[in-house]
């Protein structure tokens, strides 16, 4: 009894793999072009963002000081 579980659990496992290999086979690969393009494109985006993240970051702070600096 034990012998059959350890076959099907491997029967399982091979399946996985299997299944794995066939789904790698769909994939279509950029090709360099496109790669570089999309590596720009995303180093571009991410210095954009931080820019516009650094300049929330000095504007709230300024204002948080600003804030906290008032005396009623």
């Amino acid at each position: 009894m034990g012998d059959s579980a350890k076959s099907g659990k491997t029967s399982g496992i091979a399946k996985f793999w299997n299944g794995v290999k066939a789904e790698f086979k769909k994939i279509t690969w950029p090709d360099k072009d496109d790669l570089i393009k999309q590596s720009v494109a995303v180093v571009i985006i991410s210095v954009v963002v931080g820019a516009i993240i650094t300049i929330l970051d000095f504007g709230l702070q300024y204002g948080v000081d600003f804030l906290t600096t008032l005396s009623f």
